[in-house]
């Protein structure tokens, strides 16, 4: 009957036979750990020297002998030669001294102990072994499928807290809207989370898969109305944080790109709160890709301009346009959409540039409208557009770009028939 432990070798003495890759890996995972790593061969592999001169393991370069075991916590054995491990696990198990033999192409393990197939999902390892022997490639299968689970945000990673725990605060890019869109690394802080600040952008359907004592934090915006502002959601992380909690900021596309995500980090440091950023799949990107618009295109464009319309055309943005030279992508500029076009007029920018606005990208409702600069405000306006949407300007907003060249057929050309035939 095999029981599943874990063991903490940190610090602790461990005995690695044999120089082959497969000593190699093993004596690798136990330096990871914090081992103190000794192995003892006559010849070692590449990697087994590179670890020797990190300092990550001392070598012997000799063949193992009994006395190798004084006072070592665990032996891993993996020689390849079967009279060598079957001694090393002889007289591990005399001293009662677990060991894990790698065994070998042509016979079974001999071990008084395995070694598991692992996964790690933050600080939690997950290990599989087989209570019918070793079987690595089953092991190998049932991980993968459990590391899957657990990178998709599956499984409650919530640890206890205690008092003296301290808070950590994770800014989520949740991507456009669509939670198939949200990172792997995303749904794993998720899962982890005690606390999560919500904005009202972002695939906030993945809210309600939470558990139901993971408390939700709205401070969502909408243009022109910002009831938590800033400094308070700074402040909520910090609070939360500073409870021992772990605070996941969930915001709409990335972090980085007009998310405020910067101020947030500032904010956190400045108490001395960690925190980390998982980068998100920008809307800035992603809408324009969700419509079929490719922001670059050999022969057509090679350079994209993002820009946050309440604040105005840059002087970059009116030169690429009037130079058809980039695709400038516009965040945050419906209700600025009328003076945007005034202005791109008045710098020169051509009446007939394409324009597509794409309401609430990547989800079911998505809605795009195409139109001339000159027209695009007025257009827009007939249609009831409104935010949350991104305006793409450029000749890739064109329609039927990526459509399929058509076929020509010559009056005088065989038939399908004929030509099969």
């Amino acid at each position: 009957m095999t029981a599943l432990l874990g063991i903490e070798l940190a610090g602790r003495p461990v005995l690695v036979v044999g120089g082959g890759p497969v000593a190699a890996r093993r004596a690798q995972a136990l330096a990871d750990e914090g081992a103190r790593v000794h192995v003892v061969a006559p010849h070692v592999c590449e990697p087994i020297a590179d670890l020797v001169v990190a300092g990550g393991a001392r070598w012997s370069d000799r063949e193992v002998v009994e006395a190798d075991l004084d006072g070592v916590w665990l032996v891993h054995t993996a020689t390849g030669e079967r009279a060598t491990d079957a001694a090393v696990v002889g007289w591990a198990t005399a001293r009662r001294v677990f060991c894990v033999d790698a065994g070998g192409p042509r016979r079974p393990a001999a071990g008084t102990a395995r070694t598991p197939a692992t996964t790690r999902a933050g600080d939690v390892l997950v290990g599989v072994v087989s209570t019918t022997g070793a079987d690595p490639r089953r092991t190998v299968r049932v991980r993968d499928r459990l590391a899957a689970h657990l990178r998709a945000g599956e499984v409650d990673l919530r640890r206890r807290r205690a008092d003296p725990d301290r808070g950590r605060v994770v800014l989520v890019g949740g991507g456009p809207g669509e939670v198939g869109l949200l990172t792997v690394a995303g749904r794993r802080a998720l899962s982890e989370a005690d606390v999560v600040v919500a904005d009202r952008l972002g695939p906030t359907d993945v809210l309600d898969e939470l558990p139901s004592d993971v408390e939700v934090i709205d401070v969502g915006k909408s243009p022109g109305h910002h009831p938590v502002p800033q400094d308070e959601i700074n402040r909520i992380l910090v609070e939360q944080a500073q409870r021992g909690r772990v605070v996941v900021r969930l915001k709409g596309g990335d972090p980085f790109v007009y998310g405020r995500g910067g101020e947030e980090v500032v904010a956190c440091r400045a108490a001395g709160v960690p925190v980390t950023v998982v980068p998100g799949v920008s809307s800035a990107f992603a809408a324009a890709a969700a419509a079929g618009i490719p922001l670059t295109h050999r022969g057509v464009v090679g350079a994209v301009h993002v820009m946050n319309g309440t604040a105005g055309w840059s002087g970059a943005a009116l030169t690429g346009l009037r130079e058809r030279s980039c695709t400038v992508v516009v965040l945050m500029g419906v209700a600025a959409l009328p003076g945007l076009v005034r202005d791109a007029l008045t710098g020169g920018v051509d009446p007939d540039v394409p324009v597509a606005v794409i309401e609430r990208a990547t989800l079911p409702d998505q809605r795009v409208t195409r139109a001339p600069l000159d027209e695009v405000a007025a257009v827009a306006a007939a249609r009831g557009v409104r935010a949350p949407a991104v305006i793409v300007l450029g000749e890739v907003a064109a329609a039927g770009l990526l459509d399929a060249p058509a076929v020509r057929v010559r009056a005088d050309a065989p038939d399908a028939a004929t030509m099969d035939a």
